[in-house]
């Protein structure tokens, strides 16, 4: 399975937008993805919006756990928002909640990250 993944700035916050699976094949196009948002023009935050990946493995977590500590390093703000339940409750498990801030919706993520 593949994965599409948009990137939408609102803002001075950018979203990126995976669809599909992300595991072994389509993760590293996550990171890379992430890896570009982050050293483009350091925007304030980022949101990566889950509402559309349907199953996330431990490649992936690991993805995004090392893009939340490069934008900590960076200043830059990072969430996870709308995790489906399959998703969201791996997240929980691997204890990535208490790690990643994840919020229930994107316009939230938004909101949190510009204040």
């Amino acid at each position: 399975m593949t994965s599409d993944i948009s990137i939408r700035r609102e803002h001075d916050v950018v979203v990126v937008t995976p669809v599909g699976e992300m595991d072994a094949v389509t993760s590293p196009g996550l990171a890379d993805v992430l890896e570009e948002v982050l050293a483009a023009d350091r925007p304030r935050g980022v949101v990566v919006d889950l509402a559309k990946v349907g199953f996330c493995d431990s490649r992936c977590i690991g993805v995004l756990v090392a893009a939340f500590r490069r934008g900590r390093d960076l200043d830059v703000g990072f969430v996870v928002a709308e995790p489906q339940q399959q998703v969201n409750r791996l997240f929980v498990i691997a204890g990535i909640d208490q790690v990643i801030p994840i919020v229930p919706s994107t316009d939230e993520a938004v909101d949190s990250l510009r204040g």
